[in-house]
């Protein structure tokens, strides 16, 4: 846990020992069962303090993972729609049968808070990055939904700063939580398949459409808040949807990085360490011209890995990472395993093998992290990699050119335009 949560519990004994003290004038103090702890739940001072930056559909469903984990206590909510926000801290305190979860239009009140130990970044995606920092910089755990960064430079300014700080931080990828997955990883960590030939990647394509016409903004929603660090734009029915904020490019890459994170990140899991990210790209995608969303659709991309092996990345399509080696082949997914040879995917594991790290629960695996001050499964380190794929995509879309990637420098090569886009500016006063 965070020093700020150990001077919390310190001042608790403190409380209880003044309150002890004075039994001798006054009632009892009772100590409750739920603060002990009873049964498998641990004592108060023992759960972790989390908080929610976000708590719209996506960061809901995350909200029912960490409120069935006995070693955690939700305890705050931040969302710049009111109705959400009241929602579901009322949620949580029927959950507790308390009333003590505190909801805010403006997470950076939640963050000032010394109780909270974590907290998940679940807004849009052009919020991930510049919530993420300022709970590192607040001295907190996060778990940060996909995708990662609006700009390779966000993701950089990211991972050094969890480094710096010494946070433990969780990607939003729960692919790596799952068995299955793990192990067609690990088989060709295992050299199963031999020699790795070609990475391709498939993930669901993005959408056309989106009204662009003008309307008020609705009572109790803090819309600027919601635009942040976004260029200022004006508010229409369809921008602030999940739809709206998956595919306009001033919050967003589309589906490049919103889903294409999954299958890209278990591209990175399974293969060699120093060759993650392909040095060439290139290829074409459609980017709609009419309507409100803007980001890319469809694309089809090819470039090569620093030891010449090919890389492919296809949408729309199933989600799927596929490994082709000199011995075999494996296509694996969401719910899906395919080998051949097909024997190879019930081959065990053996102790001379490649061992992943392990992990049945995603949310567990942070506060895991959390107490043990290491890593979860989708460590920082891994989320840049798959991340910068998918920009290295959209700019290869975008300009029309082969794409040059230096993985020493991390920056495009070459090419000073597409390089340029590398980054993005912040709107005022929001900065990295």
């Amino acid at each position: 846990m965070t020093r700020d949560r150990s001077r919390l519990t310190r001042r608790d004994l403190l409380k209880r020992a003044v309150l002890a003290a004075a039994g001798s004038a006054a009632a009892p103090y009772v100590i409750t069962s739920a603060a002990l702890g009873a049964g498998a739940t641990p004592p108060a001072s023992e759960r972790i303090g989390m908080g929610s930056i976000g708590v719209g559909g996506r960061g809901n469903g995350l909200l029912g993972g960490f409120l069935g984990l006995p070693d955690c206590r939700c305890l705050a909510v931040a969302d710049p729609f009111k109705s959400r926000r009241e929602r579901t801290a009322e949620r949580i305190n029927k959950r507790y049968n308390s009333t003590d979860c505190a909801a805010y239009a403006d997470f950076r009140d939640l963050l000032a808070r010394d109780d909270i130990d974590g907290v998940v970044v679940a807004t849009p995606d052009h919020w991930h990055v510049p919530a993420a920092l300022h709970a590192v910089r607040a001295g907190k755990h996060v778990y940060v939904e996909k995708p990662l960064g609006l700009a390779v430079q966000w993701d950089i300014e990211l991972r050094q700063t969890v480094r710096r700080y010494g946070s433990t931080f969780q990607y939003g990828t729960q692919q790596r939580s799952s068995a299955h997955l793990r192990h067609a990883c690990e088989l060709v960590h295992s050299g199963r398949i031999g020699e790795v030939k070609e990475i391709e990647v498939h993930a669901p394509g993005g959408s056309a459409g989106g009204s662009t016409t003008p309307i008020p903004v609705p009572d109790g929603f803090d819309y600027d808040m919601w635009l942040g660090p976004a260029p200022y734009s004006p508010y229409t029915k369809d921008r602030c949807t999940s739809a709206g904020s998956w595919f306009v490019y001033d919050n967003s890459i589309g589906f490049l990085g919103g889903w294409g994170a999954h299958p890209l990140d278990i591209a990175v899991w399974g293969w060699d360490k120093e060759n993650q990210v392909p040095v060439e790209i290139e290829g074409a995608g459609t980017i709609p011209a009419e309507g409100l969303y803007n980001t890319v659709k469809d694309w089809d991309v090819r470039g090569r890995y620093a030891n010449g092996m090919a890389f492919r990345f296809i949408g729309p399509g199933k989600d799927l990472t596929k490994y082709v080696g000199t011995e075999g082949t494996i296509w694996v997914g969401r719910g899906y395993l395919r080998t051949e040879p097909e024997a190879l995917k019930d081959s065990a594991i053996g102790p001379n093998d490649v061992h992943l790290v392990a992990s049945s629960n995603h949310g567990q695996s942070l506060l895991d992290g959390i107490k043990t001050r290491s890593d979860a499964v989708s460590n920082i380190d891994d989320a840049v990699q798959s991340d910068i794929i998918s920009h290295l995509t959209d700019i290869a879309i975008r300009t029309g050119r082969k794409i040059q990637w230096d993985p020493k420098a991390e920056t495009i090569v070459g090419d000073a335009e597409a390089a340029r886009m590398l980054a993005r500016d912040m709107r005022s006063p929001w900065r990295l």
